[in-house]
């Protein structure tokens, strides 16, 4: 991605899975049982094993791939490939139209801002038909510093985003499902908000469900609806 000049417009930086759509009903399940499959596979484990490294790796790095690059020298690229093939997948997304219509009148440059690889990204993308009022898509594979992955919740990262869309990242507003990535946003003095639609569905299933009514400190705002930005979009 081209450096832009600098300019103190809002960014918004939108994360895409259980943010723009439910993933939880479209993708999650396919996609950590093609990677637990990937596992087995790959590094010759019993599927509980598999499993159990998925999960362990998700809570230690936020991403499974990381620790799978890092301890068994998988290759991104054949991961990511492998485990988001998804047949299906575009009968099964479906986001909120009122949610949608609401992106075209939020004043700002728009990114996609997702740990998804791009292939899968613009599938769902052409799907819920939103590409056009989005400025630009960073997925997972645009997201290296030094030749290494570092996706969010990589604070380093996001900082380096923000010097190449050319603002202070006091302009950058994430719009996240997930904490642990607002917390690291926060961090550097992005702003916060903690996307709850779809995740809230998802925990009413749960027997530990997250606790959508509590907002951690490093959250500015909690919301249901997109259209909920608009508020405060100045």
């Amino acid at each position: 991605m081209a450096i832009v000049r600098p300019t103190r417009e809002r960014v918004w930086l939108f994360d895409l899975d259980n943010t723009l759509h439910n993933a939880s009903h479209a993708a999650f399940g396919g996609i950590n049982g093609a990677m637990t499959a990937y596992i087995v596979r790959e590094l010759s484990m019993t599927p509980p094993e598999a499993d159990a490294l998925r999960r362990g790796y998700w809570l230690r790095y936020g991403a499974t791939l990381l620790g799978l690059v890092r301890h068994h020298g998988v290759r991104a690229a054949h991961f990511l490939h492998h485990t988001h093939v998804l047949p299906g997948l575009e009968d099964a997304v479906h986001g909120h139209p009122h949610d949608i219509a609401v992106l075209h009148r939020l004043p700002g440059r728009k990114y996609i801002l997702t740990n998804a690889p791009r292939a899968y990204t613009e599938r769902v993308l052409g799907v819920l038909g939103i590409g056009r009022f989005f400025d630009g898509v960073i997925a997972i594979e645009d997201m290296r510093m030094f030749g290494d992955l570092r996706p969010k919740p990589d604070a380093r990262m996001l900082r380096r985003l923000a010097v190449r869309l050319g603002v202070q990242p006091s302009r950058c507003v994430l719009i996240e499902d997930t904490l642990v990535h607002q917390k690291s946003a926060r961090s550097i003095g992005m702003g916060t908000v903690w996307m709850q639609r779809w995740a809230r569905q998802a925990a009413r299933a749960l027997p530990t469900a997250k606790n959508h009514a509590m907002r951690p400190a490093y959250v500015d705002r909690r919301i249901t609806r997109l259209r909920e930005l608009l508020h405060r979009a100045k």
